[in-house]
């Protein structure tokens, strides 16, 4: 889910080029150009995805679907796509004994925090630990380096200045560097085929996760 966005586009050519997966579902809203045998395209209805049960099937399930206030700017779509969305499709992958379920979160999400974004990010996390997924991972970067397909110049200036700051990243601000898209993609495969000790992942254990440095 979000194979069109910023780590949904990485993660999908990875996984093209994987040789552990035979078959790939992207459920998508408008169907892309992407021919590649691997693929079975499902032009998803994402109002209601109980439309949906018998297509959510598979070991593993990648979920990177994100977006904005600017580009939802009703507080009840909003939080549809942030907050109910991730939790009602990893409901229907669990009920259909699908092994593993890989999030993107964000840095700093917490359930009680006071705004919307990193509040219904925290609140998802603590549903799908409720599901009791043979595998969870929950990736949390902190800002997200690559090439959107949407200019956002706020972000460009926030990752700028951290990328300055970056040397001064140290202990627990670790989880603060920007991190690099791919970076992220790789991160997910990587946590749906080894078991690792931990589920949530922070910006830094992400790239450890990827360089073999974490048990």
């Amino acid at each position: 889910f979000g194979s069109s966005g910023l780590i949904g586009r990485h993660l999908l050519n990875i996984l093209i080029q994987n040789n552990n997966y035979n078959k790939i579902k992207i459920f998508v809203r408008s169907e892309p150009e992407i021919k590649e045998s691997k693929i079975e395209i499902i032009k998803a209805d994402f109002n209601d995805l109980k439309k949906h049960i018998e297509d959510i099937k598979g070991d593993d399930c990648f979920f990177c679907i994100g977006t904005t206030k600017k580009n939802s700017p009703d507080k009840n779509e909003y939080k549809r796509i942030e907050r109910d969305m991730p939790v009602e499709i990893a409901e229907i992958a669990k009920a259909n004994s699908v092994n593993s379920f890989i999030y993107v979160s964000s840095g700093f999400a917490d359930p009680k925090n006071s705004g919307a974004y990193l509040r219904y990010k925290g609140e998802v996390e603590e549903e799908l630990k409720k599901l009791n997924f043979s595998k969870l991972g929950i990736m949390r970067p902190s800002f997200l380096m690559g090439n959107r397909k949407e200019k956002r110049y706020g972000e460009k200036i926030g990752i700028f200045l951290f990328k300055l700051l970056s040397p001064l990243f140290l202990g627990p601000l670790k989880k603060m560097k920007p991190i690099k898209a791919e970076e992220v993609a790789q991160a997910m495969i990587n946590v749906a085929q080894k078991d690792y000790e931990k589920i949530i992942f922070e910006s830094n254990e992400i790239v450890e996760a990827n360089n073999h440095q974490l048990p």
